[in-house]
Protein backbone atom coordinates (compact mmCIF):
# COMPACT_ATOMS: atom_id res chain seq x y z
CA UNK A 1 0.00 0.00 0.00
CA UNK A 2 1.50 3.80 -1.13
CA UNK A 3 2.23 5.64 1.83
CA UNK A 4 0.89 9.26 1.67
CA UNK A 5 2.18 12.82 1.24
CA UNK A 6 0.43 15.94 2.37
CA UNK A 7 1.84 19.43 0.88
CA UNK A 8 0.50 22.15 3.31
CA UNK A 9 -0.20 26.16 2.72
CA UNK A 10 0.36 25.51 -1.30
CA UNK A 11 -0.97 28.50 -1.70
CA UNK A 12 -0.02 29.77 -5.57
CA UNK A 13 -1.44 25.39 -6.20
CA UNK A 14 1.99 24.84 -7.80
CA UNK A 15 3.73 22.13 -6.16
CA UNK A 16 2.92 19.41 -7.81
CA UNK A 17 3.69 21.29 -11.32
CA UNK A 18 6.81 22.89 -10.85
CA UNK A 19 8.61 20.16 -10.66
CA UNK A 20 8.56 16.64 -11.33
CA UNK A 21 7.45 13.87 -8.60
CA UNK A 22 7.42 11.11 -10.38
CA UNK A 23 10.16 9.38 -8.91
CA UNK A 24 8.07 8.71 -5.97
CA UNK A 25 4.99 8.40 -7.39
CA UNK A 26 4.89 4.59 -7.60
CA UNK A 27 5.44 4.30 -3.87
CA UNK A 28 3.59 7.63 -2.58
CA UNK A 29 0.43 9.23 -3.43
CA UNK A 30 0.87 13.27 -3.30
CA UNK A 31 -1.46 15.62 -2.29
CA UNK A 32 -1.53 19.14 -1.85
CA UNK A 33 -3.26 21.73 0.50
CA UNK A 34 -3.87 25.25 -1.22
CA UNK A 35 -5.71 26.44 2.23
CA UNK A 36 -4.26 27.02 5.22
CA UNK A 37 -5.69 25.64 8.45
CA UNK A 38 -6.81 27.75 10.89
CA UNK A 39 -6.26 25.82 14.17
CA UNK A 40 -5.25 22.58 14.80
CA UNK A 41 -8.51 20.57 14.85
CA UNK A 42 -9.11 21.55 11.02
CA UNK A 43 -5.10 20.53 10.53
CA UNK A 44 -5.62 16.91 12.25
CA UNK A 45 -8.69 16.09 10.41
CA UNK A 46 -7.38 16.65 7.23
CA UNK A 47 -4.01 15.07 7.64
CA UNK A 48 -4.10 12.63 10.23
CA UNK A 49 -3.98 9.45 7.92
CA UNK A 50 -0.55 10.79 5.86
CA UNK A 51 2.52 9.75 6.32
CA UNK A 52 4.98 12.04 5.18
CA UNK A 53 3.78 16.04 5.35
CA UNK A 54 5.66 18.72 3.70
CA UNK A 55 5.59 22.47 4.61
CA UNK A 56 6.54 25.91 3.50
CA UNK A 57 8.70 27.93 6.48
CA UNK A 58 6.73 29.20 9.54
CA UNK A 59 3.53 28.86 7.63
CA UNK A 60 1.83 26.33 9.92
CA UNK A 61 3.61 25.37 13.22
CA UNK A 62 4.25 22.06 14.38
CA UNK A 63 4.04 22.18 18.13
CA UNK A 64 4.36 19.12 20.73
CA UNK A 65 0.58 18.78 20.57
CA UNK A 66 0.42 18.72 16.88
CA UNK A 67 2.74 15.59 16.70
CA UNK A 68 0.77 13.86 19.34
CA UNK A 69 -2.17 13.95 17.12
CA UNK A 70 -0.18 12.68 14.21
CA UNK A 71 0.59 9.45 14.80
CA UNK A 72 0.89 7.97 11.64
CA UNK A 73 4.02 11.02 10.61
CA UNK A 74 6.94 9.54 9.96
CA UNK A 75 8.82 12.42 7.75
CA UNK A 76 8.33 16.14 8.24
CA UNK A 77 9.78 18.14 5.54
CA UNK A 78 10.38 21.67 6.00
CA UNK A 79 11.43 24.43 3.36
CA UNK A 80 14.96 25.92 4.33
CA UNK A 81 17.12 24.63 6.87
CA UNK A 82 15.80 26.13 9.81
CA UNK A 83 12.04 26.25 11.21
CA UNK A 84 11.42 28.14 14.66
CA UNK A 85 7.59 26.58 14.22
CA UNK A 86 8.66 22.76 14.48
CA UNK A 87 8.93 21.67 17.98
CA UNK A 88 12.08 19.04 16.89
CA UNK A 89 12.50 17.60 20.76
CA UNK A 90 8.72 17.17 20.17
CA UNK A 91 9.22 15.33 16.70
CA UNK A 92 12.25 13.12 17.62
CA UNK A 93 10.34 11.95 21.03
CA UNK A 94 6.96 10.81 18.34
CA UNK A 95 9.53 9.21 16.17
CA UNK A 96 9.56 12.11 13.42
CA UNK A 97 12.36 12.40 11.21
CA UNK A 98 12.60 16.43 10.16
CA UNK A 99 14.44 17.16 7.27
CA UNK A 100 15.06 20.11 5.48
CA UNK A 101 16.27 21.88 1.97
CA UNK A 102 18.40 24.61 0.92
CA UNK A 103 17.14 28.32 0.26
CA UNK A 104 18.42 30.95 -1.68
CA UNK A 105 19.14 34.24 0.21
CA UNK A 106 19.01 36.29 -3.31
CA UNK A 107 15.00 36.81 -3.09
CA UNK A 108 14.35 38.12 0.59
CA UNK A 109 17.23 40.56 -0.31
CA UNK A 110 15.67 41.83 -3.62
CA UNK A 111 12.14 41.95 -2.00
CA UNK A 112 13.64 44.08 0.43
CA UNK A 113 14.55 46.33 -2.04
CA UNK A 114 11.53 46.16 -3.57
CA UNK A 115 10.08 47.84 -0.33
CA UNK A 116 12.74 50.03 0.33
CA UNK A 117 12.10 51.60 -3.19
CA UNK A 118 8.73 51.79 -2.87
CA UNK A 119 8.27 53.36 0.52
CA UNK A 120 11.08 56.03 -0.49
CA UNK A 121 9.48 56.85 -3.69
CA UNK A 122 5.81 56.73 -2.84
CA UNK A 123 5.65 54.11 -6.09
CA UNK A 124 2.01 52.84 -5.11
CA UNK A 125 0.43 55.75 -3.66
CA UNK A 126 1.38 57.48 -7.33
CA UNK A 127 0.27 54.34 -9.01
CA UNK A 128 -3.27 54.33 -7.07
CA UNK A 129 -3.27 58.01 -7.63
CA UNK A 130 -2.34 57.90 -11.39
CA UNK A 131 -5.17 54.80 -12.00
CA UNK A 132 -7.88 56.13 -9.81
CA UNK A 133 -8.19 59.64 -10.27
CA UNK A 134 -5.66 60.58 -12.73
CA UNK A 135 -3.91 62.93 -10.10
CA UNK A 136 -0.43 63.85 -11.56
CA UNK A 137 2.18 63.75 -9.46
CA UNK A 138 1.41 64.10 -5.87
CA UNK A 139 4.24 62.84 -3.55
CA UNK A 140 8.00 64.57 -3.32
CA UNK A 141 10.03 60.95 -3.14
CA UNK A 142 13.15 60.59 -0.62
CA UNK A 143 16.64 60.53 -2.22
CA UNK A 144 19.18 57.20 -1.71
CA UNK A 145 21.70 58.58 -2.68
CA UNK A 146 24.41 60.03 0.15
CA UNK A 147 21.76 58.92 2.33
CA UNK A 148 22.28 56.17 5.51
CA UNK A 149 21.16 52.59 5.62
CA UNK A 150 21.40 50.74 9.16
CA UNK A 151 21.41 47.37 8.90
CA UNK A 152 20.49 44.73 11.78
CA UNK A 153 22.31 41.81 11.20
CA UNK A 154 25.28 41.58 8.44
CA UNK A 155 24.82 37.91 7.26
CA UNK A 156 24.04 36.31 4.03
CA UNK A 157 21.21 38.71 3.33
CA UNK A 158 22.94 41.83 5.48
CA UNK A 159 25.80 41.91 3.30
CA UNK A 160 23.97 41.88 0.12
CA UNK A 161 21.97 44.49 1.23
CA UNK A 162 25.00 46.34 1.71
CA UNK A 163 26.52 45.68 -1.48
CA UNK A 164 23.74 47.04 -3.17
CA UNK A 165 23.22 50.60 -0.94
CA UNK A 166 26.38 51.09 -1.98
CA UNK A 167 25.41 50.63 -5.53
CA UNK A 168 23.10 53.34 -4.77
CA UNK A 169 25.85 55.81 -3.20
CA UNK A 170 24.43 55.64 0.42
CA UNK A 171 26.73 55.28 3.62
CA UNK A 172 25.96 51.52 5.13
CA UNK A 173 26.07 50.91 8.88
CA UNK A 174 25.56 48.11 10.58
CA UNK A 175 25.41 46.12 14.18
CA UNK A 176 24.30 43.07 16.14
CA UNK A 177 25.74 41.51 19.12
CA UNK A 178 28.76 39.81 17.75
CA UNK A 179 29.51 41.72 14.90
CA UNK A 180 32.80 43.13 14.90
CA UNK A 181 35.16 45.89 12.80
CA UNK A 182 36.75 43.26 11.21
CA UNK A 183 33.55 41.54 9.34
CA UNK A 184 32.11 45.39 8.24
CA UNK A 185 35.57 46.15 6.90
CA UNK A 186 35.74 43.34 5.01
CA UNK A 187 31.94 44.29 3.39
CA UNK A 188 33.25 48.27 3.31
CA UNK A 189 30.79 48.92 6.31
CA UNK A 190 30.72 51.27 9.34
CA UNK A 191 30.13 49.18 12.44
CA UNK A 192 27.77 51.02 14.99
CA UNK A 193 29.22 51.49 18.48
CA UNK A 194 25.64 50.63 19.70
CA UNK A 195 21.98 49.54 18.10
CA UNK A 196 21.17 52.96 19.60
CA UNK A 197 23.92 54.76 16.84
CA UNK A 198 22.53 52.56 14.46
CA UNK A 199 18.74 53.87 14.84
CA UNK A 200 19.24 57.54 16.18
CA UNK A 201 21.82 57.72 12.51
CA UNK A 202 20.44 55.70 9.98
CA UNK A 203 17.70 57.27 7.24
CA UNK A 204 16.71 53.75 6.43
CA UNK A 205 16.41 51.08 8.76
CA UNK A 206 16.22 47.05 7.97
CA UNK A 207 16.74 44.02 9.83
CA UNK A 208 18.21 40.68 9.06
CA UNK A 209 18.33 38.97 12.07
CA UNK A 210 17.50 35.23 13.02
CA UNK A 211 14.87 35.00 15.52
CA UNK A 212 15.74 33.72 18.71
CA UNK A 213 16.06 34.44 22.54
CA UNK A 214 18.45 37.52 22.30
CA UNK A 215 16.62 39.20 19.27
CA UNK A 216 13.26 38.57 20.64
CA UNK A 217 12.12 42.13 21.06
CA UNK A 218 15.12 43.60 20.18
CA UNK A 219 13.71 47.07 18.44
CA UNK A 220 10.91 48.05 21.03
CA UNK A 221 9.46 51.59 21.55
CA UNK A 222 12.35 52.78 22.98
CA UNK A 223 14.66 51.66 20.40
CA UNK A 224 11.59 53.33 17.86
CA UNK A 225 11.85 56.72 19.38
CA UNK A 226 15.39 57.07 18.90
CA UNK A 227 14.77 56.86 15.09
CA UNK A 228 14.55 60.04 12.99
CA UNK A 229 10.91 60.94 11.83
CA UNK A 230 11.90 61.35 8.46
CA UNK A 231 13.30 57.29 8.15
CA UNK A 232 11.73 54.12 6.77
CA UNK A 233 11.80 51.16 8.84
CA UNK A 234 11.92 48.06 6.53
CA UNK A 235 11.40 44.27 8.15
CA UNK A 236 11.63 41.41 6.23
CA UNK A 237 12.95 38.85 8.49
CA UNK A 238 10.63 37.86 11.62
CA UNK A 239 8.10 39.96 13.11
CA UNK A 240 8.94 39.44 16.85
CA UNK A 241 12.31 40.62 16.34
CA UNK A 242 9.74 44.38 16.47
CA UNK A 243 7.56 45.25 19.86
CA UNK A 244 4.88 44.91 17.37
CA UNK A 245 2.03 47.18 19.57
CA UNK A 246 5.05 49.67 19.91
CA UNK A 247 5.57 49.37 15.92
CA UNK A 248 1.65 49.90 15.56
CA UNK A 249 1.99 53.06 17.68
CA UNK A 250 4.90 54.51 16.11
CA UNK A 251 3.13 54.80 13.01
CA UNK A 252 0.31 56.50 14.15
CA UNK A 253 1.87 58.54 15.66
CA UNK A 254 4.22 59.02 13.15
CA UNK A 255 7.34 58.31 15.14
CA UNK A 256 8.53 57.68 11.92
CA UNK A 257 8.04 57.98 8.18
CA UNK A 258 6.94 54.62 7.55
CA UNK A 259 7.61 51.05 7.50
CA UNK A 260 7.74 48.26 4.92
CA UNK A 261 6.64 44.98 6.33
CA UNK A 262 6.35 41.55 5.08
CA UNK A 263 6.13 39.02 8.31
CA UNK A 264 3.90 39.59 11.23
CA UNK A 265 3.24 37.70 14.14
CA UNK A 266 0.00 35.87 13.12
CA UNK A 267 -0.10 34.93 8.96
CA UNK A 268 -2.42 35.10 6.84
CA UNK A 269 -3.20 38.77 8.37
CA UNK A 270 -6.42 38.95 10.26
CA UNK A 271 -8.67 41.59 7.87
CA UNK A 272 -9.01 44.06 10.64
CA UNK A 273 -5.17 44.36 11.84
CA UNK A 274 -4.05 47.98 11.52
CA UNK A 275 -1.22 47.27 9.50
CA UNK A 276 -3.81 46.82 6.45
CA UNK A 277 -4.96 50.25 7.18
CA UNK A 278 -2.55 52.44 8.26
CA UNK A 279 -1.16 54.79 5.30
CA UNK A 280 2.62 54.65 6.65
CA UNK A 281 2.69 51.00 6.06
CA UNK A 282 3.61 48.76 3.05
CA UNK A 283 2.43 45.46 3.81
CA UNK A 284 3.54 42.30 1.62
CA UNK A 285 2.30 38.62 2.38
CA UNK A 286 5.78 37.12 3.40
CA UNK A 287 6.88 37.02 -0.02
CA UNK A 288 10.57 37.43 0.98
CA UNK A 289 11.30 33.71 0.00
CA UNK A 290 8.64 33.19 -2.83
CA UNK A 291 10.20 33.04 -5.95
CA UNK A 292 10.37 30.45 -8.92
CA UNK A 293 14.02 29.60 -8.23
CA UNK A 294 13.28 28.99 -4.24
CA UNK A 295 10.10 27.19 -4.89
CA UNK A 296 11.91 25.13 -7.68
CA UNK A 297 14.42 24.12 -5.17
CA UNK A 298 12.62 23.67 -2.14
CA UNK A 299 10.01 21.00 -3.77
CA UNK A 300 12.86 19.35 -5.65
CA UNK A 301 14.83 18.35 -2.57
CA UNK A 302 11.67 17.73 -0.74
CA UNK A 303 11.13 15.06 -3.47
CA UNK A 304 14.62 14.07 -3.15
CA UNK A 305 13.88 14.21 1.01
CA UNK A 306 11.19 11.56 0.21
CA UNK A 307 13.50 9.10 -1.78
CA UNK A 308 16.59 9.17 0.77
CA UNK A 309 13.69 8.13 3.49
CA UNK A 310 11.77 5.46 1.00
CA UNK A 311 15.02 4.02 0.86
CA UNK A 312 15.86 4.23 4.69
CA UNK A 313 17.80 6.95 3.86
CA UNK A 314 17.79 10.80 5.32
CA UNK A 315 19.13 13.72 4.01
CA UNK A 316 19.25 17.08 5.00
CA UNK A 317 17.98 16.03 9.04
CA UNK A 318 17.33 18.97 11.27
CA UNK A 319 16.80 16.77 14.50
Amino acid sequence: MKLRCAILDDYQDIALELVDWSSVSDKVDVQSFSNHFEGEEHLVKAISDFEIVVIMRERTPFTASLFEKLPKLKLLITSGMRNAAIDLVAATKHGVTVCGTASRSEPPTELTWALLLNLARQITTENKSLRNNGQWQSTVGADLYGKRIGLLGLGKIGSRMALIAQAFGMEVIAWSQNLTKEQTEKHGVLLAASKEELLETSDFVSIHLVLSDRTKGLVSAKELQLMKTSAYLINTSRAAIVDQEALIKALSENWIAGAGIDVFEMEPLPQNHPFRILPNVLATPHLGYVSERNYSTYYREAVEDIQAFLNRSVLRQLN
